[in-house]
């Protein structure tokens, strides 16, 4: 079981980035899915989160608008597409699944059993 996560970089503020989660092991669209952000110095915090039980999404504070999940199932894939990107976006993002079950606190790190590597988005001019 294995998550494998890309696509971070450097990108100005107001742009636009794409991250990618790749899971092999399992079927990544049954499980809870997370998007986890972890900003130098402080706590990994959710970015957005999908349950499984009924499709719907927890954003996090400030990127309700400006953050979508999709899926490509024929790949294992979701994407995490990011639009006007702030600085305070800075951080190590994570994706992260667990399996179908409690999943209303899908916004919890301690909720999931696997984890990507994370990938590194720098947002500055």
């Amino acid at each position: 079981v294995q998550l494998q996560a890309s696509g971070g970089g450097l990108v100005q503020p107001g742009g636009s980035l794409r991250l990618s989660c790749a899971a092999s092991g399992f079927t990544l669209d049954d499980y809870v899915i997370g998007w986890f952000r972890q900003a130098p110095g402080k706590e990994r915090q959710v970015v957005l989160c999908i349950r499984s039980s009924d499709r719907s999404t927890y954003y996090g504070d400030s990127v309700k608008g400006r953050f979508t999940m999709s899926r490509d199932n024929a790949k294992n894939t979701v994407y995490l597409q990011m639009y006007s990107l702030e600085p305070e976006g800075t951080g190590v993002y994570y994706c992260a699944a667990d399996p179908p079950g409690e999943d209303y606190g899908c916004y919890r790190p301690g909720l999931y059993d696997y984890w990507g590597q994370g990938t590194l988005v720098t947002v500055s001019s």
